[in-house]
């Protein structure tokens, strides 16, 4: 991954819905919790991110997401969270030291467990592999 940043982690981000991606919106409303799904450096030692939303709320309708254990949760340091669910169905793609969205600065909240990432990699692949997941923040 990368010196900072791997998978797994949890951090704050402007993430970008497919539904105002859509509306043709270039900013996310607010920095939500974001766990970083992929983390890798290219040839020009660029970082290249995929980025999953966490929320509070269930999905919307035509989303799909995995409800994440309260274990998961603690582990994330999303306390103040009485349940939350991680999209699967979408992702923001980004660029770590190009992006105007990111904060390189900031530090993980948490991380989740290998485990439960591997359960949000098996629900992710589907969605990525027919092309519609991805939503490209580097524009």
């Amino acid at each position: 991954m990368t010196e900072r940043f791997s998978k797994g982690d949890v951090v704050r981000y402007p993430y970008l819905w497919r539904w105002q991606d859509e509306l043709q919106r270039e900013h996310g409303e607010k920095d939500r919790p974001v766990c970083i799904i992929l983390a890798l450096r290219d040839e020009k030692s660029l970082t290249h991110m995929l980025l999953l939303a966490i929320s509070s709320k269930p999905p919307r309708e035509g989303q799909a997401a995995l409800e994440i254990p309260k274990l998961e949760l603690r582990r994330a340091k999303l306390t103040d969270h009485d349940c939350g669910w991680i999209t699967v169905s979408e992702c923001n793609y980004d660029i770590l030291e190009k992006s105007f969205h990111f904060d390189a600065g900031q530090r993980p909240l948490g991380k989740f467990s290998d485990v439960f990432l591997e359960e949000i990699r098996k629900a992710f692949v589907p969605f990525l592999a027919a092309g519609t997941a991805k939503i490209d923040r580097t524009k």
